[in-house]
């Protein structure tokens, strides 16, 4: 075991492990017995906000010449871009404030010509940077300057016609040629795999890609109506809803793959009652942004996740995230306390935070119970059969013959 970096927070602290790779959360004794000094965290409640994200999403453009259909960013060849001088400021800042991790991601990250310079900053400040492309582009030489990155993930939302359907372009063979250019400079490549009405079915073809090539993980994320994607009816039917952790097992004891779960499918998992070693395997937890995860949009918004666009602060402006951060995002933290039905009842609300946050406020109400939920389904159902029944008069004296 080898630690990389360690940060105090109320519990205890956050180990970074290099071999194997992982973050730990460990009590005050452990940090102890790991030589930290007393931090003046440890003379807070246990309970409350980390000091600082773990992970935060820099989405470096929104400049992307593919054009997919149901981009979440907006991308066009045109769009906005981070200024390098401000994405290694901002990185400055995030290495100051303890954030271990930063995905680095578009649009096309790759189309960006420092984009290599802002991973190899992120290096020096001791932040492990990861990296979403969609492969376009990538050839021998932009695989091994790759090497650089931590994880690196190709976005396959289906095999062959299939990924055309999904993004709308022909693009598998660019997708496919990327990741064999990329596993063959390093262990540490896998799938993003965007889970749709359409794509659903097509899901066990893409983790058989990722069985042949040697992938070493398979992350299925969920279909979120925003972006370009909010023109689209591509949400999970309600029996894909139920469908999807099942088959997600499945697919790792006929393949033997890792396959990961976004945060957004938590309430489709929960639904199983799993044990919490089983959604651990899966990576599976509620909604964590502004919590353990950030994002730093191109124009410098910051925000609790790369779906939301209420901003905390001005990334670019010095200090602003880190002075932000701790009464930011309320409305994220603060969802348990005050969850609604049937959130409020369920054993899992401390494990789910009610689901997507970025889903619920698509459909209107941010702070509302994620509308994908089955249990959420289930409820309103119930409570659409109790508004249908006829009510019984009832006379206001009983006469008696």
């Amino acid at each position: 075991m080898k630690v990389a970096r360690v940060r105090a927070e109320r519990f205890g602290g956050i180990v970074e492990l290099q071999r194997p790779r992982a973050l730990l959360h460990v009590d005050r004794e452990m940090m102890r017995e790991l030589g930290e000094p007393e931090s003046p965290l440890w003379d807070l409640p246990e309970e409350g906000p980390l000091s600082a994200p773990t992970e935060v999403h820099v989405v470096l453009s929104r400049r992307c010449a593919a054009g997919c259909k149901g981009c979440y960013v907006d991308a066009t060849p045109q769009g906005a871009a981070l200024p390098f001088e401000d994405a290694c400021r901002i990185l400055d800042e995030l290495a100051a404030m303890g954030v271990f991790h930063v995905a680095l991601g578009g649009g096309e990250a790759l189309e960006l010509d420092y984009l290599f310079a802002v991973a190899a900053h992120a290096r020096s400040k001791g932040i492990t940077p990861n990296l979403t492309t969609s492969g376009l582009g990538v050839d021998e030489a932009a695989a091994r300057k790759c090497a650089v990155f931590g994880q690196i993930n190709v976005s396959v939302d289906g095999v062959g016609p299939a990924y055309e359907k999904a993004r709308g372009f022909d693009g598998f063979r660019h997708a496919e040629r990327a990741l064999r250019l990329l596993r063959a400079v390093k262990p540490e490549v896998g799938v993003n795999c965007v889970v749709s009405r359409s794509s659903f079915d097509q899901v066990p073809e893409v983790a058989r890609l990722v069985r042949n090539l040697r992938l070493n993980e398979l992350e299925l994320l969920r279909f979120k109506p925003v972006g370009r994607g909010a023109r689209l009816d591509e949400e999970l039917t309600q029996e894909q809803a139920r469908e999807l952790f099942p088959m997600a097992r499945r697919l790792v004891f006929r393949h033997r793959i890792r396959v990961k779960l976004d945060c957004s499918f938590a309430p489709m998992v929960f639904w199983h009652k799993p044990s919490r070693t089983a959604a651990a395997f899966f990576g599976v937890q509620g909604c964590v942004g502004g919590d353990v995860l950030a994002a730093v949009q191109p124009e410098g918004a910051f925000t609790g996740c790369s779906f939301t666009a209420q901003a905390a602060a001005d990334a670019r402006v010095e200090g602003s995230m880190k002075t932000a951060w701790p009464g930011a995002f309320r409305e994220f933290r603060d969802y348990v306390a005050a969850a609604p039905e049937p959130c409020a009842s369920c054993d899992y609300l401390r494990l789910c935070r009610g689901g997507c946050r970025a889903v619920s406020a698509a459909h209107g109400a941010f702070a509302a119970p994620d509308p994908g939920c089955p249990r959420v389904q289930e409820y309103r159902a119930g409570e659409m059969m109790a508004a249908a029944q006829p009510r019984l008069r009832v006379p206001r004296k009983l006469h008696v013959l």
